[in-house]
């Protein structure tokens, strides 16, 4: 295995390119020689229309999957957010790494729009909808994404904002909403940071929850491929590991993919794992939620119980909701 050269898969973007490169750092530091592949994917060359209208899971990692299958690359590299809670036949997760800021993040034009929003002193304060309108039924914000989860969330808090399509990478989004007349726009918070982008005119979203594994970087590979997986799974973080299980577990007993209003986070603390989870309409108009806190030895199952409880709660009929909407 010494003198083999793995094969690195992954999107062009500066983001994919900074997380691929972190891979080859780790496989160095074990005596693995790798190169890097680039593929360009359906969800980079489509840069219009909105994520959840593209009706398609995994439309940024089954390009880089298919030249898995086809021998083409040896492992894939993906943000684990986008990766389908169903991986494709023949790949299987070789590593996680350890995780980064799970944060959304608001990039803000003026502070006078963090003013409306209720953002006083470094601390979000209860949501002043009043705030929203100009006295003409017109609403006075305007924020930027095509995030149905972010969407919701953020329509939930602020029923009267505008919502503006921003799609492409973290470098096209900053630009488009730098040129545009939007009152900001929301990010995650890891791939600004990651690759050194973060504004200063931006704050964290401390009261938006997560995408189910936002922040993890997933490494893959073909199932058949023992090696290379045993090689990948010596940098594997065990405890980022286990919370994106949990909150992909949440996603998939709700039936949900990357493009829908449901979020979850798992986080661990003192040999606990604390873990809380949501469902929205996609209007944001409706929200059920769930927290639970367990011994960390009794983890394994809990995004499935906490799925299982919050439809339960009544969820189901908002799941149903979904379904229907995107058929």
């Amino acid at each position: 295995m010494a003198d083999k050269i793995i094969r690195i898969g992954t999107r062009e973007s500066p983001l994919a390119t900074w997380q691929a490169k972190q891979v080859q750092q780790l496989l160095s530091n074990n005596n693995i020689s790798s190169e890097l592949v680039f593929i360009k994917s359906e969800g980079d060359t489509d840069l219009i229309t909105p994520l959840y209208a593209l009706g398609v899971q995994g439309i940024f990692t089954k390009t880089l999957d298919a030249a898995l299958l086809n021998n083409r690359i040896d492992v894939a590299v993906h943000s684990l957010k986008d990766v389908p809670v169903q991986m494709a036949e023949g790949i299987v997760q070789a590593a996680v790494l350890k995780r980064g800021s799970y944060r959304d993040i608001f990039v803000f034009k003026q502070k006078s729009a963090l003013e409306k929003l209720g953002f006083i002193q470094g601390v979000w304060t209860n949501a002043n909808t009043a705030t929203l309108g100009n006295g003409s039924g017109t609403p006075s914000i305007r924020i930027a994404t095509s995030s149905v989860r972010r969407i919701a969330q953020w329509l939930h808090r602020y029923p009267g904002t505008v919502i503006e399509n921003l799609r492409g990478n973290v470098n096209t989004r900053l630009r488009k909403l730098d040129a545009s007349n939007w009152d900001g726009a929301v990010f995650a918070a890891a791939g600004l940071e990651r690759i050194g982008l973060r504004p200063s005119n931006s704050v964290d979203l401390d009261w938006m929850l997560p995408a189910p594994a936002q922040g993890a970087i997933a490494v893959v590979c073909r199932k058949e491929d023992k090696t290379t997986f045993d090689i990948c799974n010596n940098f594997n973080d065990a405890a980022t590991a286990l919370c994106v299980k949990i909150e992909r577990d949440f996603l998939k007993t709700l039936m949900g993919g990357c493009s829908t209003p449901i979020s979850a986070l798992a986080i661990v603390q003192d040999e606990k794992l604390l873990f809380k989870g949501n469902v929205l309409s996609i209007d944001g108009s409706e929200k059920f939620e769930i927290e639970k806190i367990v011994e960390i030895n009794e983890a394994c199952k809990l995004g499935c119980i906490a799925g299982e409880e919050i439809l339960a709660q009544g969820a189901g009929k908002i799941v149903e909701q979904i379904r229907n909407a995107a058929k």
